[in-house]
């Protein structure tokens, strides 16, 4: 390893060291007594990292004869996966803390998905690609069962795992295909082999690979886990799950894409066309009926992700910064709504029962007004900046020319619209039952209410963080 390789890949060291030190650290001194002091040390070193990445960094370098990408579009995935993961362990620890769930292997888990995920984003050869995807996944599988005195959270763990680990063989079966027929596992190799004609094998490989990923994003119909494992988790591994490792597999299949099969957009477009209208509407159909918020949340979450394919199935830089502007409001987005879900509790019990918001507006006016701004800019309601992440899907969609594509995301937008808004109505209109209490911490409130501002207010900030994802678009799509 040359000085410029380390220097390319000093981040992702730095995470691995400090995992590797707080395990030690911990295991040698008070275990759990540091999972606070932890879980808060992670969360400021992902926000440093985070900081770092964006201001030192430009232009773009390889490492290791180019198995590690350092570039525009893998430092905007960074950004976003650090920051979500950051929120995500400041508003959790507290609520942790209070059931006897905070171990001090959480934050170093936590840790090792979010370096897992760094080195998806930035994967430039299948074997990289499938080194950050299983360390992402195999720290996953064991903080879904973390809750060890709960069949549900230990059930969610072996459901994960068993269909993560299909999802593995799909992906490996692929790649050794694509390695058999192009010769090499770099993508840039691959690229070079595609100028004449494709090879079936190499096009059976790529769908393949493809149907492994639409697993780890939840895409129908590889979608089969997410319900049960969103309910089973504890809650704030269940905010985990919906917001950082969704970016990096999106932006984990925009790169072997374009990076690898860029020079025929057609076939792997058609693939991710369908999947994408499979997702929206199996996710705006199957949440209608759903009673805990979780499960409904899990449901929102495939059709989200069907959402974003639309802009990356168009193959073109406008498709693909659109992809990256939606990524980054729908993980803002949940960041607030399970802030706010994390709050919810009954008897000092935590509930997630949608039943149990009927006339919340009567106890909690300015929780509601949040939750009300954040559920209808998950739905895509005007002026709401999650109807401009939707607009700017659907029109990288119709300039790319597949206009029933964009037909089809507003039809799956307006049924989705329902359910969202079925919450409001329970909120304010909803019939007097038990109430559900709302135990907030200042960090989960100051998240949830800094949300919903920028949901509401956020749409002059879209003109700043666009021109950013068109950069980190035009480095991708070459």
């Amino acid at each position: 390893m040359t000085s410029a390789d380390f220097n390319t890949v000093l981040p992702e060291v730095i995470l691995a060291l400090f995992a590797m030190l707080a395990l030690l650290g911990a295991v040698y001194t008070g275990k759990d007594k540091l999972a606070s002091s932890i879980t808060w040390a992670t969360a400021g070193l992902f926000v440093a990292l985070a900081l770092w990445i964006g201001l030192s960094s430009s232009g773009e370098r390889a490492a290791f004869g180019g198995m590690f990408v350092d570039d525009p579009f893998a430092r905007f995935a960074k950004i976003i996966i650090l920051v979500s993961s950051a929120a995500v362990l400041m508003m959790s620890e507290s609520y942790m803390s209070r059931r006897g769930l905070l171990r001090f292997e959480f934050p170093i888990l936590v840790t090792l998905a979010v370096l897992g995920m760094c080195m998806m984003v930035s994967a430039g050869d299948l074997m990289a690609l499938y080194m950050g995807l299983e360390l992402q996944s195999l720290a996953l599988y064991v903080v879904a069962a973390l809750r060890r005195d709960s069949v549900k959270s230990t059930e969610a763990g072996l459901k994960y795992f068993v269909l993560g680990a299909l999802s593995s063989g799909l992906l490996l079966y692929g790649a050794s295909l694509v390695y058999g027929y192009a010769g090499t596992t770099l993508f840039s190799g691959i690229l070079s082999t595609l100028g004449g004609e494709l090879p079936l094998g190499l096009l059976i490989g790529l769908v393949f690979m493809l149907a492994g990923l639409a697993f780890k994003i939840s895409a129908a119909p590889f979608h089969m886990w997410t319900p049960d494992v969103y309910e089973g988790s504890p809650t704030p591994v269940t905010a985990f799950f919906a917001t950082a490792p969704k970016v990096a597999a999106m932006a984990l299949i925009a790169r072997l894409a374009q990076d690898a099969f860029g020079a025929i957009p057609g076939q792997w477009g058609q693939v991710l066309a369908a999947l994408a209208v499979v997702s929206m509407f199996l996710g705006a159909v199957a949440a209608i009926g759903q009673k805990d918020i979780k499960r409904l949340m899990a449901y929102s979450s495939i059709a989200h992700m069907g959402y974003a394919l639309i802009g990356l199935s168009t193959g073109t830089v406008e498709g693909v910064q659109a992809m990256l502007v939606y990524m980054a409001i729908y993980v803002t987005m949940n960041v607030g709504t399970f802030a706010f879900i994390l709050s919810m509790e009954r008897d000092g019990r935590p509930v997630t029962d949608i039943a149990g918001l009927n006339m919340f507006s009567k106890t909690e006016p300015l929780k509601a007004l949040a939750l009300l701004i954040l559920m209808f800019s998950l739905a895509g309601v005007p002026p709401m900046v999650g109807f401009f992440g939707k607009f700017y899907v659907l029109k990288a969609a119709v300039d790319a020319g597949m206009v029933w594509l964009a037909v089809a995301g507003a039809v799956a937008s307006v049924i989705g619209a329902f359910y969202y808004l079925r919450i409001v109505f329970f909120m304010y209109f909803g019939s007097p039952t038990e109430p559900v209490e709302s135990r907030m911490v200042p960090v989960q409130w100051a998240l949830m209410v800094a949300v919903a501002a920028v949901m509401l207010l956020g749409v002059v900030n879209l003109f700043g963080i666009e021109p950013v994802a068109r950069v980190a678009a035009e480095a991708l799509v070459r």
